[in-house]
């Protein structure tokens, strides 16, 4: 008897884990509550409930090389860091070549997932599910993956903005951020360094009268292209993983921040944190 496996989510995890389980000859039944598959990286134009939700003009800070299925290699005349409407394209020639979207059930809600009351002997789970038109569902399965992500509710945490109510400007997460075009000729702040808080700045900078970027304690900043133009999460995996494994860590940390300030001064631009550098990508 073929085992079912209930997958959650139809994204770049949920589209791999249906492709695992055929591989092993078991049944996947993928609940993707959207209309499409790709989960974070498909664009909408507005932000939707417990979705997660990107800007227009996102990159991906991960090359093709590391980042594409290991079945399925990204075509070659994509570029090695892909815009998401890229991405969204290798998603669907993967999907289309393995014929996943046939075991997706979409516009479904995943409600529930509890073991089923004989779990100790069975292994099995009761899930669930909700359609489009209302109508609920249980299903039992053999396993359960869950494939939603993490980026689905924004952080906004107003207490720390004492006299925000009295704010008369705009104030809103990265998350409904979407095109730097309202911003034209406006001072703004964009509060945090990672990803999302760097690109945007970046944007946001060709066009705004006064652009100010702030982080509590700076950060490292490196680029996505090493030397010779080679991605640098490719340069990672082989040089710095080995010089990682040889050197006293203060040294590897101190070569790292040489390094690092050879492309700029992070002293001079403010932005020299009080934590070495492990060496790991920031934008």
């Amino acid at each position: 008897m073929t085992r079912r496996v209930a997958v959650v989510g139809g994204g770049s995890s949920g589209l791999a884990c249906i492709k695992c389980c055929l591989d092993e000859g078991l049944e996947p039944v993928c609940f993707e509550s959207s209309d499409d598959i790709g989960g974070l990286w498909r664009f909408k134009d507005n932000p939707e409930p417990d979705r997660a939700s990107i800007y227009h003009s996102v990159i991906i800070n991960t090359s093709k090389e590391m980042m594409c299925f290991s079945d399925f290699p990204i075509p070659a005349h994509f570029p090695n860091y892909m815009h998401n409407s890229l991405i969204m394209d290798y998603f669907r020639m993967y999907a289309d070549h393995f014929q996943l979207t046939r075991h997706i059930r979409f516009n479904t809600k995943v409600l529930q997932v509890k073991k089923r009351s004989d779990f100790s002997h069975s292994g099995q789970w009761d899930v669930e599910t909700e359609n489009q038109d209302g109508k609920k569902e249980k299903h039992i399965f053999d396993a359960v993956m869950i494939c939603i992500g993490h980026h689905c509710h924004p952080n906004l945490p107003l207490r720390d903005f004492p006299g925000i109510e009295t704010f008369q400007g705009k104030y809103f997460h990265s998350r409904d951020y979407k095109t730097p075009e309202e911003w034209r000729n406006k001072k703004v702040v964009v509060i945090g360094i990672g990803n999302s808080g760097g690109d945007i700045a970046v944007e946001l900078s060709r066009v705004t009268k006064q652009l100010y970027l702030s982080t509590r304690r700076g950060a490292w900043i490196l680029n996505r292209v090493g030397d010779s133009g080679i991605p640098i999460d490719l340069l990672f995996n082989r040089v710095v993983n080995y010089l990682r494994k040889i050197l006293p860590f203060n040294v590897f940390c101190g070569l790292g921040e040489s390094r690092l300030n050879q492309r700029f001064d992070h002293s001079l631009y403010n932005l020299k944190p009080k934590h070495s550098t492990t060496l790991r990508p920031k934008c």
